[in-house]
């Protein structure tokens, strides 16, 4: 039963993911969770997210920023790391993970997803067929709803951890 929230890849960082290794196993297309995955809540776009974006771009990736947020939040990310996006993407329904594949020309075999939560991230990738990488919260303040939701992501962790220890 808790599987379905079980993500397929697990990083430190979103910043540690070996992006060519994935280029190689034939995945072209990422979509990104944006806060707290690529950046603390709510802030702009760093250098390093910058970085992150043109060097995927030269890998040979499409990326598609995909966020419940509202479009005054994510079109200026967009804009500052050149990627497409889709705001109030309903997460964890699998339509926008669709919508965003459909952008990329991709398809579930040749698409990744990234983010920090399992509950809307890594459950709503799943459902659309998506290879999920689960990265750690960049900060740790968040909303009240996601800090609830986090003392249960750690039960569902545990589990996870015990079964790939066995």
């Amino acid at each position: 039963m808790l599987e379905r929230f079980y993500p397929d890849y697990e990083a430190i960082s979103v910043y540690k993911i070996d992006y060519e290794k994935l280029y190689r196993q034939g995945f072209r297309g990422i979509i990104f969770d944006i806060d707290n995955t690529l950046v603390p809540h709510g802030a702009p776009a760093s250098r390093q997210a910058v970085r992150l974006f043109r060097s995927l771009k030269a890998i040979g990736f499409d990326t598609v920023l995909l966020s419940n947020n509202k479009e005054p939040r994510v079109k200026p990310f967009s804009d500052q790391v050149k990627s497409r996006y889709i705001f109030k993407a309903g997460k964890p329904g699998k339509e926008g993970y669709e919508k965003a594949m459909k952008m990329m020309g991709t398809d579930s075999a040749t698409t990744v997803f990234v983010g920090d939560q399992l509950f809307t991230d890594v459950w709503g990738a799943k459902k659309a067929g998506i290879r999920t990488y689960l990265v750690r919260p960049i900060h740790p303040r968040e909303e009240i709803q996601i800090v609830l939701k986090r003392k249960l992501e750690k039960i569902v962790l545990y589990f996870y951890h015990r079964r790939k220890k066995s």
